[in-house]
């Protein structure tokens, strides 16, 4: 049986759970080869490295360039639980990923239809194919839970729209 875009992103979907049982806000990656084998994982980690570069897109990147030993990424495809932002769009170019597949929009910071589009711009050299909205309740709902937690926490009244 041949692994569809709703597979993967189950995994990255459990990546992000993991980020989140490490205290990090819960954004998992997949980095997916032209054959359909894993080539990378990320999950944010920024907190627990002290980096601020450390997304999940960049960790799955990283791995995934450091098992093919070659900093282009030609014919894969990236699944992310959340659109990326604007670090991780340029990061997504830079590495010629064909493909972009994510769960959940990000109104606030996306960078790949969303707030800009960085990933389809034309005016740079590579654009990327994006599929959006695969599992993108249980994604939305995963960010959403946290940061309802992290706000309650604090004691933060919500801000109305």
């Amino acid at each position: 049986m041949a692994k569809d875009h709703e597979y993967f992103m189950k995994q990255a979907l459990g990546l992000a759970r993991e980020a989140e049982a490490h205290g990090e806000v819960p954004v998992g990656a997949v980095l997916v080869g032209p054959g359909g084998d894993i080539l990378g994982r990320g999950r944010n980690s920024p907190i627990s490295l002290n980096d601020p570069t450390a997304h999940a897109e960049i960790m799955a990147i990283r791995d995934g360039a450091s098992r093919i030993c070659n900093y282009r990424l030609p014919g894969t495809t990236l699944y992310v639980t959340i659109e990326p932002c604007p670090m991780c769009a340029g990061a997504i170019v830079h590495a010629r990923i064909s493909c972009l597949v994510f769960g959940a929009k990000d109104p606030k910071s996306g960078a790949c239809g969303s707030l800009y589009n960085l990933v389809d711009d034309i005016r740079l050299n590579h654009q990327v194919e994006i599929i959006s909205g695969i599992l993108e309740q249980e994604a939305r709902e995963l960010i959403q839970e946290f940061f309802r937690r992290r706000r309650k926490k604090s004691g933060e009244v919500p801000k109305r729209p």
